[in-house]
């Protein structure tokens, strides 16, 4: 399948920044079953930016704007053609060990509620079938948490959120992370882009888990949606949480009372636009 995107974010401040530097994790891998056809990323200072990839394999770009701004607009955008490979994730660039994704952060700290979701798909101890552990679990977390846009933040975390039982992709994500983690399964947060189609709810800009699957290697689940990613799903980067996979991360000097506006328009060559944001 061949999908167009278009992720378009823009910060504007009250009074004038004096200096930004932005890191950039919005440049999608070409792996097995994700070919990146065209890309391109339009941000002030991106002509003269770093490049790097970090702990976790992503390539990321630093930019920064000198001088007094009144905000900052980034946008990439390109083709990707992508195939349905049940999830299984294969021909990345891996760097850091995936013993470190069994590390609990902030955001994916397990409390009761979520050590009782995973001694209800597991008995508490590395089940001897983890695939079908880990579709159990995805089944649990979308059946525990109802998708509500508004009912949560950026900052909520996965105990606070299955607590409330309501929440989106990231807090859904979230809770299965921190639940196989419990299991001893290691697990990682992904952040992308989804063509929703006929399936909902989801949002353009998406965020899902991986786990390691002895004998698969890495497999995506989507509790969000209740299925593995397939053809409609754009991967882009992989972290501990939603904070270190975050598509854009940065800082600046001066610029009071930022406002963020993020749009995204993720669409299938020669059809119909599927979801904008």
């Amino acid at each position: 399948m061949l999908i167009e995107i278009r992720h378009i974010t823009t910060y504007k401040y009250e009074t004038p920044a004096r200096y930004s530097i932005r890191s950039l994790r919005l440049t999608p891998p070409s792996f097995d079953g994700q070919d990146v056809i065209t890309w391109n990323i339009a941000a002030p200072g991106f002509d003269d930016h770093i490049e790097h990839r970090d702990g976790f394999g992503n390539l990321v770009q630093l930019t920064a704007v000198s001088g007094p701004h009144e905000g900052v607009t980034i946008e990439a955008s390109g083709l990707v053609e992508t195939e349905d490979r049940s999830g299984i994730v294969r021909g990345l660039t891996e760097v850091a060990p995936r013993r470190v994704f069994l590390r609990e952060t902030d955001k994916t700290t397990p409390d009761k509620g979520i050590r009782e979701l995973a001694r209800s798909v597991s008995n508490g101890k590395v089940p001897k079938d983890v695939l079908d552990c880990m579709h159990a679990l995805m089944r649990a977390v979308s059946d525990a948490v109802e998708y509500e846009i508004g009912a949560t933040h950026e900052h909520t975390s996965a105990a606070e959120a299955l607590t409330a039982g309501k929440g989106v992709c990231q807090d859904h994500a979230h809770i299965f992370i921190s639940a196989a983690r419990v299991i001893g399964i290691p697990a990682r947060y992904v952040n992308g882009y989804f063509l929703s189609g006929t399936i909902a709810p989801s949002e353009a800009h998406h965020a899902w888990a991986e786990a390691w699957i002895d004998g698969l290697g890495w497999v995506g689940f989507d509790p969000a949606n209740g299925m593995c990613p397939t053809d409609r799903y754009v991967r882009l980067a992989c972290g501990f949480d939603a904070a270190s996979a975050a598509p854009i991360r940065g800082t600046q000097r001066g610029g009071a009372n930022e406002a963020l506006d993020v749009k995204v328009e993720v669409e299938q060559q020669g059809g119909q636009q599927q979801q904008q944001q």
